[in-house]
């Protein structure tokens, strides 16, 4: 498994790109309310991130040839509902009791910063909320395990734990990645406890030790129902639950410290967020 180490250098340009990630999310929260679009929410997130002087990681992914008809063709991913990870924004509009996961990832000086929100759309049922609500504490137990010496592994061991406690579903097609100059690199990181799936064994990747300078992002995607997905055969993108219950998801981008770790999207409000 290749995993990269990166220098102080490059984690001072990852964080640059996780500060403008971080700031799109919370820029862009005005904005989502019934009656606007995913597309309307595209472009005031491609058109600010491009007033900072960065791109779009999402666009055109993976081969960036805009005449590509299977390259992603957004500059966010906006997941609505159902909707588990890389939905398409649209002309549809959001109505009251939505959720939708905004997903952003910018390259700003060669290097990524990745992030994704839950946000309601006006009063959501309280079902949804709590999946929200939960879906999040499993991302911040996560993160505040992370340091130096412990195995990759125990983070989707800490998150089944709190899925499990409340009844919900890991999504386990998807997963958190190794990030920097390249957008999605080693290692996959897990977000469920693999001694506990049908064969019952630990990978190698499980046992990776974590390193100082290890970048990688965590992004739990727990469900209501059932944990079975399905890839839209049309745009080869947009993931939805198999079972047409609500999915939800939050991500953040992660540096490994010598004594613990550094959130590099973190936003402000957020326990993580250094000012």
């Amino acid at each position: 498994m290749n995993v990269t180490i990166k220098t102080p250098d490059e984690i001072a340009k990852m964080r640059i790109a996780g500060r403008l990630a971080a700031n799109i999310l919370l820029m862009i929260e005005e904005h989502i309310k019934p009656g606007i679009s995913t597309n309307q929410l595209n472009d005031i997130c491609h058109q600010y991130t491009l007033d900072h002087d960065a791109k779009s990681a999402p666009l055109f992914y993976p081969s960036y040839d805009p005449t590509d008809t299977t390259a992603f063709p957004k500059s966010i991913c906006t997941s609505v509902n159902k909707v588990v990870c890389h939905g398409i924004p649209n002309d549809k509009p959001l109505k009251e009791g939505d959720t939708v996961n905004i997903d952003i990832t910018v390259i700003k000086d060669g290097y990524h910063g990745d992030t994704s929100a839950m946000f309601h759309v006006g009063e959501i049922t309280p079902a949804n909320k709590k999946l929200t609500e939960v879906t999040q504490q499993c991302l911040y137990a996560a993160i505040d395990i992370v340091k130096p010496g412990m195995q990759l592994g125990e983070i989707g061991a800490c998150i089944q734990k709190i899925a499990d406690k409340n009844h919900y579903s890991i999504v386990q097609e998807y997963c958190g990645h190794g990030i920097g100059a390249v957008f999605h690199e080693e290692p996959q990181v897990l977000h469920y406890d693999e001694a506990k799936t049908k064969l019952g064994k630990k990978s190698k990747n499980y046992s990776l030790i974590l390193k100082e300078g290890m970048t990688f992002t965590i992004e739990p995607m727990l469900n209501l129902g059932k944990r079975d997905t399905k890839l839209n055969k049309k745009d080869h993108w947009t993931v939805t639950t198999k079972d047409g219950r609500n999915s939800a998801q939050w991500e953040h981008t992660l540096a490994v410290t010598e004594t613990g770790v550094e959130v590099l999207t973190a936003r402000a409000g957020e326990p993580y967020f250094n000012g």
